[in-house]
């Protein structure tokens, strides 16, 4: 079972199951496949439920899924600090910290350069580094 954390009696985890099949469809698949993506990235996630949407933290925000029309999203509150060789990030890139990356429908991850994004969020978390 995930550890979680919420501002309500409503377990994160929980919250996000909804979200997800309420999303239904493509939208709903994706985020479902970015979170068990997540959770194989790192086993010690914890699954959060903030300004409406999911988090994932481990000693800070690795990163929020976020669902819209035409994509889903995953944010990157410290991305641009991430080293990013496979250059999966695709939105939000003129800013100075974050970094997002937008899954259109059809959209398929790359599995190993998203976890290892994923563990170099979590590294940068435990370093102390903002």
């Amino acid at each position: 079972m995930s550890k979680s954390a919420s501002t309500d009696t409503t377990p994160a985890s929980a919250l996000i199951d909804e979200r997800i099949a309420s999303l239904g469809g493509w939208r709903g698949e994706t985020l479902a496949a970015l979170r068990a993506l997540i959770h194989e990235a790192d086993p010690d996630i914890v699954e959060e439920w903030k300004w409406n949407n999911p988090v994932w933290s481990h000693d800070g925000i690795v990163c929020t899924g976020e669902a819209y029309k035409a994509a889903v999203k995953m944010t990157f509150p410290k991305g641009a600090s991430l080293p990013d060789p496979k250059k999966l990030f695709n939105a939000s890139l003129e800013g100075n910290v974050r970094r997002a990356i937008d899954f259109k429908e059809g959209d398929k991850p790359d599995k190993v350069a998203l976890k290892t994004l994923l563990r170099a969020a979590v590294t940068l978390n435990q370093s102390g580094k903002k």
